[in-house]
């Protein structure tokens, strides 16, 4: 992979975390809906796209599997509870990054959100030699 390549994955991952906490900070403006299920769509998206930058080798249905299947381990270890690990959750990282309580919704908002990554790293993809040529 191209080091340009890696740097775009790398720009795209930082687009997206920029728009999930845009959905939680300027809820007023998006609506109800947004604000309920977007971040978790961009989360794992965000997922996604840093899998494809930090595994470069992984394609397709791969990455796409590797990454639902860490956004749902995430998911179902928040019905895990221990002090320390719900101190973590008690910080905005951890918050972030592990969530706070297990919701099944999330579970859809995940196979969306990276079907939506796949999306956008295919567009990537293709962009990417155009603009390498230049």
């Amino acid at each position: 992979m191209h080091p340009s390549t890696r740097f775009i994955y790398a720009t795209a991952c930082a687009a997206v975390i920029a728009l999930g906490l845009a959905s939680r900070r300027f809820s007023v403006v998006w609506g109800q809906w947004v604000v309920v299920y977007a971040g978790d769509v961009l989360w794992s998206a965000m997922v996604l796209l840093g899998l494809a930058w930090l595994l470069p080798q992984l394609r397709g249905k791969r990455l796409g599997a590797l990454a639902l299947a860490l956004c749902f381990a995430v998911e179902f270890s928040q019905l895990l509870h221990t002090p320390w690990l719900d101190a973590l959750r008690r910080t905005t990282a951890g918050t972030l990054l592990l969530g706070r309580g297990f919701l099944l919704s999330d579970l859809a908002c995940y196979v969306v959100g990276v079907a939506l990554g796949l999306v956008i790293k295919q567009v990537l993809d293709r962009l990417t030699p155009k603009a390498l040529a230049v």
